[in-house]
C-alpha cells in the first residue's frame, strides 16, 4: 500500500471529549481481519510492504538487488511490453490487492483484464479488488511463503496463472489453475512458456534466469506477432 494512498484514506472523525484510540502496530504473525489489517497498515506509513495471507500478517525483510530487485525489474519490463500491445490489459507492481476477507497481498507483479473488457477485477478506493488473471512473485527459494500459504490463497481465489521465480534455486514455476488445482504449465518443444490466459505472453525462462533480457524480449515480440495474440486482441476489442 503506497504512502500516498495511505494519506488519502480518511480516519473516523474524533468524538469531542474522547481521546483517539491507540492503534496497535502491525506485527509479523498477527492474526487480523482485513479491515483491522488495513487500519493498522494505514497508521504505519513507514512500512513499505505488508501482506495479509490467510489472515496472518507478513512483512518481508529488505531485499537485495541481486536476489530480488533486479530480477523483479526484468519481469516488470517483460510484462510492460506485453501490456503496451494488448488493449484492455493493465499491470501493476507491489499493488495492494483485496482478494477476500483473509487475504490482501501486494504481489510483485500482476496482469489483469479490465472489467469493461470482460475482466474480473475493479478498482475501489485506489485498491484492486478481485483476482487478477495473472500474478508473478520473486522468491528466494522453495521455502518462501510464496509457494505455500500464498499459493493456496491464490488458488482458492481463482488466480488463473501464478508464476514464481525462485532466484536462489535458479528455477521458474508457472502454475495454471485447472479444476480448482494448480498444475505446472508445460514448456513447449522449443523451451518456451506460452500463457494460456494471455495469448502471446511468451517466456524463455532459461534466458530470464540467466538475466538475458534481450532474448526474453525477442521471444515476447514473437508472441506478440503471433496469430493467437491477434485473435485475443480482436476478442478484447469486441467486449469493449
Amino acid at each position: 500500500m503506497s504512502t500516498q494512498l495511505k494519506s488519502e484514506l480518511k480516519s473516523p472523525h474524533p468524538i469531542e471529549g474522547v481521546s483517539d484510540p491507540i492503534i496497535p502496530p502491525l506485527e509479523v504473525g498477527d492474526h487480523l481481519s482485513r479491515d483491522e489489517f488495513e487500519r493498522r497498515y494505514e497508521a504505519m506509513p513507514d512500512i513499505k510492504k505488508a501482506e495479509l495471507i490467510e489472515g496472518v500478517v507478513y512483512m518481508p525483510s529488505p531485499v537485495s538487488a541481486q536476489n530480488h530487485g533486479e530480477p523483479h525489474f526484468d519481469v516488470i519490463g517483460w510484462l510492460a511490453q506485453y501490456r503496451a500491445k494488448t488493449p484492455g490489459v493493465h499491470g501493476g507492481d507491489n499493488t495492494t490487492v483485496r482478494l477476500d476477507l483473509d487475504n490482501e497481498p501486494q504481489p510483485d507483479a500482476y496482469l489483469r483484464i479490465l472489467a469493461e473488457f470482460g475482466g474480473r477485477t475493479r478498482t475501489v478506493d485506489g485498491f484492486v479488488e478481485g483476482p487478477p488473471e495473472w500474478i508473478g512473485e520473486i522468491a528466494a527459494s522453495s521455502a518462501s511463503y510464496d509457494l505455500h500459504g500464498k499459493l493456496n490463497a491464490y488458488r482458492r481465489n481463482g488466480i488463473r496463472e501464478y508464476l514464481v521465480w525462485r532466484v536462489l534455486d535458479k528455477s521458474i514455476d508457472w502454475h495454471v489453475l485447472r479444476g480448482g488445482q494448480y498444475e505446472k504449465l508445460s514448456l513447449g518443444a522449443d523451451g518456451i512458456y506460452r500463457s494460456e490466459v494471455f495469448p502471446g505472453l511468451w517466456l524463455d525462462a532459461a534466458a530470464l534466469i540467466r538475466r538475458d533480457l534481450g532474448r526474453v524480449l525477442d521471444v515476447l515480440q514473437a508472441g506478440l506477432a503471433s496469430e493467437e495474440h491477434a485473435r485475443f486482441v480482436e476478442t478484447l476489442n469486441k467486449k469493449q
